[in-house]
């Protein structure tokens, strides 16, 4: 299967699940963006790594980290492998001595493992077609800035909505990086063209 590399982008408050938040990454050669719904505990995890803070005691992924150093374990990649009814799936692929051992772990905890040992991150291509977002006309990091500033584009319910009304609010969606809302509105229109 073919890999596509991933880099962290940002983490944003989700604005459709109360208390969560979106783990974006984005696709290091390519305008695609992947969501990750995650909660609190572990968006905090990765922001102190993000924003270099040191804790005065080590926090779980840090133990990790200090612990596979000590046995020289090398954390080499990252891999989200399947999405299962919504949920991603994740492993770390490990090094010791030249032997590869694969483990299995939440993707928000393989992300925040990732940035702490600058190790990449990949996805597969299916997993993408399925879940990642398109962003038209090469967004760029201001554009981003700036839409952060706007109101979100007015809900309407998908399940009334026609197939142009849920197409424009995708884009609306998109534009104002409401990725969760883009998500489900995407899902709703696969939903659809699956029953026609």
């Amino acid at each position: 299967m073919e890999k596509v590399e991933l880099k962290f982008l940002r983490i944003t408050y989700s604005h459709t699940h109360a208390g969560a938040y979106a783990l974006i990454l984005s696709e290091l050669h390519g305008d695609r963006r992947l969501p990750i719904i995650i909660g609190g505990v572990e968006a905090q995890a990765i922001a102190i790594q993000i924003e270099n803070i040191r804790p005065a005691r080590p926090l779980t992924h840090d133990l990790f980290k200090n612990f596979c150093d000590q046995f020289n374990i090398r954390l080499t990649e990252v891999v989200i492998n399947d999405l299962v009814e919504g949920i991603f799936h994740a492993k770390l692929v490990l090094d010791q001595d030249g032997k590869t051992v694969e483990v299995d772990a939440r993707s928000s905890d393989a992300i925040a493992l990732a940035l702490r040992f600058g190790c990449p991150i990949h996805t597969f291509e299916f997993i993408l077609a399925a879940a990642g977002l398109k962003l038209d006309d090469g967004d760029v990091e201001g554009e981003a800035a700036a839409t952060e500033q706007e109101a979100p584009p007015a809900k309407k319910n998908i399940r009334t909505a026609t197939p142009e009304e849920l197409r424009q609010l995708l884009q609306e969606a998109i534009e104002s990086e409401d990725y969760e809302g883009a998500s489900k509105l995407r899902d709703e229109l696969k939903r659809r063209e699956g029953t026609n």
